[in-house]
């Protein structure tokens, strides 16, 4: 039964890490964005995210997109300096086509700093992907 399930490969979906200016606190921060680089919108995206290591582990957080038009991006949370220092995961689930899809995201400790910044699918500022 279990040969019989297929499970399509996530592709030109991705999560970013982009450190932004927050104008109501005139600073930079980071933030985690889901970036939809596909021709067709995702539906009813469920993110869950946490950050651990051996030693410490967050909060589990979750957060819903109704929503993600093709070559979109949506804001799913901050990331405060604390937790930069820890593994941080994102597991996304989805609908396109009505098929679902699933992957699972992480930023490596400390792999989330400014001078780490590259170019990034749709979104116009740089950032780091998560693996």
């Amino acid at each position: 039964m279990r040969k019989d399930i297929e499970i399509p490969e996530v592709e030109e979906v991705y999560l970013a890490a982009v450190y932004v200016l927050n104008e109501q606190f005139e600073s930079y921060e980071w933030n985690a964005y889901l970036i939809n680089a596909s021709s067709e919108a995702l539906e009813m995206a469920l993110i869950v995210s946490r950050g651990f290591d051996k030693k410490k582990e967050t909060s589990t957080m979750r957060h819903k997109i109704e929503v993600l038009p093709a070559k979109n991006f949506a804001k799913i949370e901050f990331l405060q300096e604390d937790v930069l220092k820890l593994n941080n995961e994102f597991k996304v689930t989805f609908f396109k086509n009505n098929k679902m899809y699933e992957k699972t995201f992480v930023f490596k400790a400390n792999s989330i700093r400014e001078n780490a910044r590259v170019e990034i699918p749709v979104i116009p500022e740089k950032g780091i992907l998560a693996k």
